[in-house]
């Protein structure tokens, strides 16, 4: 069994497809306005932002968390978590063994929040 879809609130969806748009560096992979969906694809996940879907907790894989705030800050973006490290990968059951996983915690433009991980050798 794999994930195929994830959904998000979006209340306005151009506002939401300019924000996403520009984090994850890629167009909306589909837009149907109306009934109100709009589509990003994440390596093979559907991530679909809508009006009537809830709020998640998304956390979206980031080369290097720290520096990823640093450029969203710059943008505006409310920064609700610093990065931090929140684990080291021993043991290779959660993550590459020898790494640190980091994260931080933003506001994305539809008032949901958004966590980024990274996973950085600890060399």
């Amino acid at each position: 069994m794999r994930l195929v879809q994830v959904a998000q609130h979006a209340s306005d969806l151009q506002r939401a497809a300019e924000f996403y748009s520009r984090l994850l560096s890629a167009k909306p992979t589909a837009v149907f306005d109306p009934p109100g969906l709009l589509f990003f694809d994440l390596d093979g996940v559907r991530l679909l932002l809508e009006p009537g879907a809830p709020s998640s907790l998304l956390y979206l894989d980031v080369p290097d968390a720290r520096r990823a705030v640093q450029q969203l800050k710059g943008w505006g973006v409310e920064v609700v978590a610093e990065p931090r490290m929140i684990f080291r990968h021993g043991d290779g059951r959660l993550g590459p063994a020898g790494t640190e996983e980091w994260m931080a915690f933003i506001k994305d433009s539809e008032a949901n929040t958004v966590g980024l991980v990274s996973q950085v050798s600890s060399a």
